[in-house]
């Protein structure tokens, strides 16, 4: 199970960080990822990281202003998030990919666990 948690509200310029821990088993082996989804609108991935940390993955969008990295011990994943935009509220869900497999992919189907998400809103 993966649990989020750091979600809220923010004005616009803001900044939070989203962790996502995993209870009941270890991602340290599992390269992990962010995915957002607005009302309306389809799931998007946001930023990828791989196994060892060392390769991330970006959208467009958050380039620059956030940033992923692998928690301490390589067993939770931190979404820093700076200069948040309106356009940037959303659900965010973290996910983790199987058991060694290593890529910070930016597709969806590529993840096998996910976390219910939480709620950024960034107010204007």
């Amino acid at each position: 199970q993966l649990l989020e948690s750091g979600g809220g509200l923010v004005q616009t310029g803001g900044t939070l960080r989203l962790s996502c821990a995993a209870s009941g088993r270890t991602v340290s082996n599992h390269a992990m990822g962010w995915f957002r989804q607005a009302p309306g609108k389809e799931r998007e991935f946001v930023a990828a990281v791989s196994d060892n940390g060392r390769d991330t993955r970006y959208h467009d969008s958050v380039k620059g202003r956030f940033t992923i990295r692998r928690g301490s011990d390589f067993n939770s994943v931190i979404l820093q998030m700076n200069n948040l935009k309106p356009e940037d509220t959303a659900v965010y869900c973290c996910a983790a990919r199987s058991y060694l497999v290593s890529d910070a992919s930016a597709w969806a189907p590529d993840y096998k666990y996910w976390g219910q998400g939480t709620q950024i809103t960034v107010s204007a």
